[in-house]
């Protein structure tokens, strides 16, 4: 097709184009980082009448990604389309609802903008590949996934399972590393996290991190192989630990207070698939390995 040769032919339009698509995917995952944990809480809800045999309560009103439209949280306003562009609306608006002026969170633009500009690199560092059109779904995806960990501490099966398998059929045809070292990749980072969280339990009484984690970890490996999960572990903690103390410090919480680790493995994560080997020749380089 003439637009995909001159999209392999101009780097610099590949790489707006996956600008412009980050903005557009950005302002999509606000809605489905708000409204998935919502939706499973109704499917948990239902579930558990059925399990209790307790009556079904009142018919609910259809939500889900689509319906209802989107809507002001204060005033209830339907948001319109040229309303809902990424970035020029909220800049537009002023960053307040038409109707009611209530202020619109700063989060949407930002989440739209870190989308965009996510999406622009991994167009730039991978250029116009296959590899490139994977990474940007696995970038998506750890995206949101991250921001609703860090809202609600939860890593949706939802969204964690189709990636994982992805990964896996994204390297059966060795678009990033193969399939048998993906494999056990998704094998040695569930078990690595469910050894840990073993262990911490086993001497603390105490559950240190969530399920959700093992899988998410499983992921990751199944993306990059068994060879990224070494400096993804080592740079989720190290982050984890700086900004999980910060952070504390900042709320002045407990220590006690539980912290979602799934952004700082995605973080990590996503750095390992795409800088890992650069990062692991560097250290050994400086630790006179080479």
């Amino acid at each position: 097709m003439p637009i995909l040769n001159f999209l392999a032919s101009e780097p610099l339009a590949f790489v707006l184009c996956a600008l412009l698509l980050g903005l557009l995917i950005g302002s999509f995952l606000n809605v489905v980082v708000f409204r998935l944990p919502q939706m499973l809480m109704r499917e948990w809800r239902s579930e558990a009448r059925e399990i209790l045999e307790l009556p079904a309560g009142p018919q609910e009103a259809p939500f889900n990604l689509v319906l209802p439209n989107s809507q002001c949280p204060h005033c209830s306003y339907e948001i319109r389309p040229w309303e809902n562009i990424p970035l020029v609306s909220y800049l537009f608006l002023r960053g307040k609802c038409s109707s009611c002026k209530a202020p619109i969170g700063l989060r949407y633009p930002l989440v739209e903008l870190a989308c965009g500009l996510l999406s622009a690199y991994v167009a730039w560092h991978f250029g116009f590949t296959w590899q490139a059109g994977t990474a940007l779904v696995l970038t998506w995806g750890l995206l949101a996934m991250s921001l609703i960990d860090a809202d609600h501490q939860l890593l949706p099966d939802a969204l964690v399972l189709p990636l994982l398998w992805l990964g896996l059929i994204v390297n059966a045809f060795g678009v990033f590393t193969s399939l048998s070292d993906a494999l056990w990749g998704t094998v040695a980072g569930y078990m690595s996290l469910w050894t840990v969280f073993w262990l911490f339990k086993l001497v603390t009484g105490k559950e240190g991190m969530g399920r959700g984690d093992f899988k998410l970890l499983a992921l990751l490996g199944a993306w990059g192989g068994w060879q990224i999960l070494p400096l993804t572990i080592l740079l989720s903690s190290l982050v984890g630990a700086i900004l999980g103390m910060i952070m504390l410090r900042l709320r002045n919480a407990e220590t006690s207070t539980p912290i979602p680790f799934g952004p700082y493995l995605a973080i990590a994560g996503w750095i390992a698939l795409l800088w890992g080997d650069a990062i692991t020749s560097t250290y050994l380089q400086f630790a006179g390995f080479r």
